[in-house]
């Protein structure tokens, strides 16, 4: 694993690109697309909230990252509600593969966005000590989170259309 907290972060986006890959070549109800959705559900709840504790909470703190820092946030809670909609939802309805088509193309632009945009700019405005901060924050708090996610699906009756 990097060492540097951008690289670190990109590794695990590299690793949810392979999962949605993974289960965009499933089909149905099958045991493959239900752990998979299961593994990628909780590997991008922990990443997602240790990014919160380790990067965004110190771009936060930079007046200039603010705008860029809260926008990725909420990007996190939409994605959040969508992975808890596809779990509610059939896994063999055309529901399902419509609503995971549009989580596959929301999460790929929030990472790329995230890898391209925010990361160079982020960049400008740390200090050695924030770097070495966030990269051990990240990882501690990655285990712990990923440890605790759960799969938490709306009830099937409030899965949205």
């Amino acid at each position: 694993m990097s060492e540097d907290i951008f690289a670190r972060l990109k590794e695990d986006h590299d690793l949810h690109r392979e999962m949605l890959d993974k289960m965009a070549r499933t089909s149905g109800e099958s045991e493959e697309r239900k752990q998979l959705l299961e593994d990628f559900t909780k590997e991008v709840k922990g990443h997602a909230s240790a990014e919160e504790q380790a990067l965004y909470s110190t771009m936060m703190r930079k007046p200039p990252t603010t705008d860029e820092t809260r926008h990725s946030v909420a990007e996190h809670h939409e994605i959040e509600e969508m992975l808890n909609d596809l779990a509610a939802t059939e896994m063999s309805s055309s529901a399902w593969l419509t609503k995971f088509k549009k989580l596959d193309h929301d999460y790929r632009h929030h990472i790329d966005e995230e890898e391209e945009e925010h990361f160079p700019d982020f960049e400008k405005h740390l200090t050695d000590e924030d770097r070495e901060h966030m990269r051990k924050v990240f990882e501690r708090r990655k285990a712990e989170e990923k440890a605790s996610a759960e799969v938490t699906p709306e009830k099937m009756e409030d899965a949205k259309a």
